[in-house]
């Protein structure tokens, strides 16, 4: 980028000096969204925190038979392109499920991109009880990143991974739970109590 723009500049060539920009302007972009800014995670049993920024989509009861064995509560975050993009566990644990579901690249604000589109798909069991989560790929650059590992023993607020480019976390979580959002919420990874597991 830097030989384009000084090759534009001296010969004068405004498409060379147009790229050049332009490949700046993108590589400021990439790296603004993969920016990991310090959260305060709160303390107390059973705290069940955001594993994503964004906003509550959804929330409904959910039949889950992979990890939670019945019903549960699902809870669904989309991400916009302005959201930070790193993702964050919601609740101490050991993870206990990890599985990648190739699939669809729907835009992830769209409902059924949490049953057709591609996803890692990650249990965490706890002292409170089981939780599952999903990292949903969108409709551009459509890439998951997960650093988790079966039987790694990880801690609320911390980052494990993230989703490029617009995309939706959900969470599963027993029925018992105490919800503390609603939709529409604007949410904070490893900061907003989600809920409380009873």
């Amino acid at each position: 980028m830097v030989f384009l723009f000084i090759i534009g500049m001296r010969t004068g060539h405004f498409i060379l000096f147009l790229c050049s920009m332009l490949g700046a302007l993108l590589l400021f972009f990439m790296k603004w969204l993969s920016r990991n800014p310090a959260r305060m995670v709160p303390q107390g049993d059973g705290l069940i925190v955001s594993a994503a920024d964004g906003r509550v989509v959804s929330l409904e009861y959910v039949k889950e038979d992979l990890y939670i064995g019945g019903e549960g509560i699902l809870i669904g975050v989309y991400l916009s392109l302005l959201d930070v993009h790193i993702n964050r566990i919601p609740l101490s644990g050991v993870i206990r499920l990890l599985s990648y579901k190739k699939g669809k690249f729907l835009p992830a604000f769209r409902e059924r991109a949490s049953v057709d589109n591609e996803q890692q798909i990650i249990g965490i069991e706890s002292h409170w009880g089981n939780i599952l989560m999903k990292q949903i790929a969108g409709s551009v650059v459509r890439r998951i990143v997960c650093h988790l590992h079966f039987g790694e023993s990880v801690k609320a607020g911390d980052p494990f991974g993230m989703i490029k480019l617009g995309s939706r976390v959900e969470l599963v979580l027993p029925p018992r739970t105490e919800i503390n959002v609603k939709i529409g919420d604007k949410v904070r990874a490893g900061e907003t109590i989600i809920g409380v597991m009873k």
